[in-house]
């Protein structure tokens, strides 16, 4: 009774695989390699890292595995105790696959090898060790900014390293371990502003009410001779609504959006001839209730026309230079119809209040229609959004081909600066 069953199910199934075509001869486990349990695939393996208890391998030499000749290895996946992976090639015939990243120092591997004998039958060796301690002294560390918070969908994330880093190569290394992840997902890239300064940024604006994570992978990786990743803080990061002041220095008027729609439109005066807004995008850096702004803290002489003292109240700031969006009451009569700041865009008091109170690190002011200079990318704030995506990703160690991007910082213009 038992293998009547047992019996039908067979013949039916021969029957099926004849009709679906010849070759085939069976529809279990039995018949199909490709379904088989794994065997221990120990003996066709050769591995250039010390298993046994107490030995550790050299995490300065790639790791490497090969095959006999009566097999082939089909897949090598190699990863350690938090979750990072390395990457590999694996030549054509299958017969030797070598690590293409570094290995991390004091680090514990679980390496899982998947093969094929030449009858097709599938393998498996699962291989763990330990790496030893870096010989170097000197750790990069890695300081990601701003702090843990909510900003604007402007805001660019920085890195700041410990360590020079010059040759593309190393860099690369670097690069590679620092992580920015983001809900909803969307493209970015980082920037080398300098050897040891890189900025992060989408090809758009972050999503409204998006959460960002940056973290770096490089605690324990190598990435030059002398040098080994550190430790560093994670940060997590979320944005607001996409708020966005747009300034047309011709028409002397600022237009506050939210999420897209107008929530504002406010009589302004920006710079004028001489002390020009700068045009572009920029974006909040920080907002100070009240800022004593002097002419010959920007290089205006004491005692000439064009120097000034004065309380300002309600002063959004923009560039590390000495730009401002803020409450300018002495220039009332102005806005709206003519230019008469230094470079700051002035309201009044009341419009400056809710300007201050509307707006947050990160939101973007854009200032289009003035005779002034393009905003810096780099070294005064964040101009960063006035490069082209283009040409943002060839600041990258991974995707481009420039190795200097601090040109701009070095030559940050004192003026417009404040009032």
């Amino acid at each position: 009774m038992n293998h009547i069953p047992r019996t039908r199910t067979v013949v039916s199934c021969v029957v099926l695989v004849t009709a679906l075509g010849a070759g085939i001869t069976a529809c279990g486990s039995d018949g199909d390699p490709l379904s088989a349990t794994p065997y221990d695939a120990a003996g066709l393996i050769s591995f250039n890292a010390p298993t046994e208890v107490g030995k550790r391998a050299d995490p300065d030499k790639p790791l490497e595995i090969s095959v006999k000749d009566e097999g082939r290895i089909t897949d090598v996946t190699a990863q350690d105790s938090t979750g990072r992976f390395v990457a590999g090639e694996l030549t054509a015939d299958g017969s030797r696959w070598h690590s293409t990243s570094p290995l991390a120092a004091s680090a514990h591997y679980t390496v899982t090898v998947s093969t094929e004998d030449d009858d097709g039958a599938p393998g498996r060796k699962v291989l763990s060790f330990d790496t030893t301690q870096p010989t170097a002294k000197k750790q990069l560390g890695v300081t990601f900014g701003p702090d843990a918070g909510e900003y604007g969908v402007g805001q660019i994330i920085t890195a700041q390293l410990s360590e020079e880093v010059k040759d593309p190569a190393q860099r690369a290394v670097v690069e590679r371990a620092l992580r920015v992840d983001s809900v909803p997902a969307v493209p970015g890239s980082w920037y080398w502003v300098s050897g040891k300064e890189l900025h992060y940024r989408p090809k758009e604006y972050w999503p409204a009410h998006a959460t960002i994570l940056v973290h770096s992978n490089l605690d324990g990786v190598k990435i030059g001779d002398r040098l080994w990743g550190g430790k560093s803080k994670p940060v997590k990061l979320t944005t607001g609504d996409r708020i966005e002041a747009v300034t047309d220095a011709a028409a002397h008027e600022l237009t506050v959006f939210k999420n897209g729609a107008v929530i504002n439109a406010i009589p302004v005066t920006t710079g004028k001839p001489g002390f020009e807004t700068r045009n572009g995008v920029k974006v909040v850096l920080q907002k100070q209730y009240f800022v004593r702004m002097r002419g010959t803290t920007v290089g205006i002489a004491e005692g000439s026309r064009d120097n000034y003292d004065l309380p300002v109240y309600y002063a959004t700031r923009v560039t590390w230079s000495g730009e401002y969006v803020h409450a300018a009451p002495w220039s009332v009569g102005s806005q709206g119809y003519a230019n008469v700041s230094h470079g700051c865009t002035g309201m009044s008091t009341a419009n400056a209040r809710w300007f201050f109170d509307t707006v947050h690190e990160g939101d973007i002011v854009r200032v289009v229609n003035s005779n002034g200079q393009p905003m810096e990318p780099f070294g005064n704030g964040f101009g960063d959004w006035n490069v082209t995506w283009k040409k943002w990703r060839t600041g990258s160690a991974l995707t481009g081909t420039q190795t200097n991007g601090q040109s701009s910082s070095d030559t940050v213009r004192l003026q417009p600066a404040a009032v």
